[in-house]
């Protein structure tokens, strides 16, 4: 007879019990200062809250002016001065309610998952779509021929996110089944899209460098990753931060060129990173993101832009506790950070081409190369979705 044996009861509540206790508090406030809108939030601490709070604001699509960050400790205090994408305060209703019912009491992350699923990259991530995730390196033509193999096998393209970066490609592209305007669950067809297109990402790779040497990669995403940040990933793991020569093709002048700089805060323990840069939307959002996955906590952060630049200053150190000693483990992460905040320059997005892959064709045929074109290139997609007839 087998001997019974007795495993400690743990209550599935207790991990939420701080959180019912301190309920998150968030404060949206637009008295105290005369062109911005304040957005407090105090809340118990916990692994990647930052990050799940910038995240939230940069999908509204609001400027962060000014930040103060706090999570030392057990609790987590930040205040955000933003505007919307005009510059003024935010004052739509529904904005606000959502913003305090996320970041209030109320919000859990399941929730905020299921609504804002757009942002997020798997197979049900848009709708009923499948999610493919692309990675090699970029070449003139490269867009059209994907897109002409989907075409082939009458695959709809519904959406695209597409970065460059050091003569490299990322791409998460949402399709699904012309037949069936659903997800793609005919394994012959995922398989022959997926050989395909590896075919097409490996042609590009003839060179004889490293850079070049570097394995092409399709994959179909599974996973419930917010996109931008899916778009960070695929490029670290690929190691874009390690080329150093400058992009031939770049419209972007060396001064242009983020400053990032790492020094040791003794008085602390902390490791203090200084970033420099010009200012643009989502900087933030891209640097806490690089420095999350790269397994770094901020325990103190103030952000600023001065002009037309960005000043911001992090007070970090690694989740095992550990600072920043080691130079080379400095240079690794300067280069990420100088990576992330140069990647999103070529960011080119597309949505609702469903039942269109000729415009999707046409489209990738005039979208001969998108490095660090992309925000010229933007206004012709919108050109190209509003006046189909015209010729580019």
């Amino acid at each position: 007879m087998m001997a019974k044996t007795y495993c400690p009861y743990f209550d599935p509540e207790y991990e939420n019990l701080s959180a019912r206790i301190n309920p998150p508090r968030v404060s949206i406030d637009n008295t105290s200062c005369s062109d911005c809108t304040l957005i407090k939030v105090d809340s118990m601490n916990k692994p990647g809250i930052l990050l799940e709070v910038v995240q939230i604001l940069t999908d509204l699509d609001l400027v962060v002016r000014k930040a103060y960050i706090s999570s030392d400790g057990g609790w987590f205090m930040d205040v955000f001065h933003v505007t919307d994408q005009q510059g003024n305060k935010i004052t739509d209703y529904k904005t606000i309610e959502y913003i305090d019912k996320v970041l209030g009491p109320k919000g859990h992350l399941t929730d905020r998952i299921k609504m804002w699923t757009g942002k997020r990259v798997g197979i049900h991530s848009i709708g009923e779509h499948t999610a493919i995730e692309l990675i090699g390196k970029d070449r003139p033509g490269l867009l059209s021929e994907i897109s002409a193999v989907l075409a082939g096998l009458q695959i709809n393209v519904v959406a695209a996110e597409v970065w460059t970066h050091n003569m490299r490609i990322a791409c998460v592209l949402y399709v699904n089944d012309e037949s069936t305007s659903h997800v793609v669950d005919d394994p012959n067809k995922l398989s022959d899209m997926e050989d395909q297109l590896r075919n097409i990402l490996r042609g590009c790779d003839t060179g004889d460098n490293d850079r070049d040497n570097k394995v092409a990669r399709t994959s179909f995403s599974m996973g419930f990753t917010h996109i931008d940040r899916r778009l960070h990933q695929m490029f670290f793991a690929d190691k874009d931060y390690e080329t150093c020569s400058p992009d031939p093709d770049s419209d972007c002048p060396p001064s242009s060129k983020p400053i990032v700089t790492i020094d040791h805060c003794e008085e602390k323990g902390y490791s203090m990173v200084n970033i420099r840069c010009k200012d643009r939307p989502k900087l933030l959002f891209d640097v806490v993101c690089t420095l999350t996955d790269m397994q770094y906590v901020v325990f103190h952060a103030a952000v600023s832009s001065d002009g037309p630049d960005a000043l911001q200053e992090y007070y970090i150190r690694h989740r095992d506790g550990c600072t920043l000693d080691a130079e080379g483990e400095k240079e690794r992460v300067v280069k990420c950070l100088e990576a992330a905040v140069q990647r999103r320059v070529s960011e080119v997005r597309s949505e609702n081409f469903v039942g269109d892959n000729e415009t999707i064709y046409q489209l990738m045929r005039f979208h001969i190369s998108i490095l660090n074109h992309g925000l010229t290139l933007f206004s012709r997609l919108e050109d190209m979705i509003l006046h189909p007839s015209w010729t580019f």
